[in-house]
């Protein structure tokens, strides 16, 4: 597990993606099966793809508001991170 100060920070990047969006989640003090897991149900919920790469849950295209939402209902503390 990575350690952290708790907080998971769930951003929007392009950069290095031929301008696509992409919604980052970082920061998630699971396993690397439970962050697998996390990241087919939150795939699922935004009908999108993506994957996990180096612990950080990527998912295709701008989610992030969907995505802060469901993290909340299971009790995680989340911050949008980036502008």
């Amino acid at each position: 597990m990575p350690a952290g100060d708790g907080w998971v920070r769930v951003s929007r990047e392009t950069k290095g993606r031929g301008g696509k969006a992409v919604t980052l989640v970082r920061g998630v003090p699971l396993d690397a099966d439970a962050l697998a897991a996390l990241g087919k149900r939150l795939r699922m919920a935004c009908g999108s793809g993506g994957t996990v790469k180096d612990g950080v849950l990527e998912v295709q295209g701008d989610h992030v508001e969907r995505v802060i939402g469901l993290l909340q209902q299971d009790g995680c503390k989340v911050k949008r991170a980036g502008g």
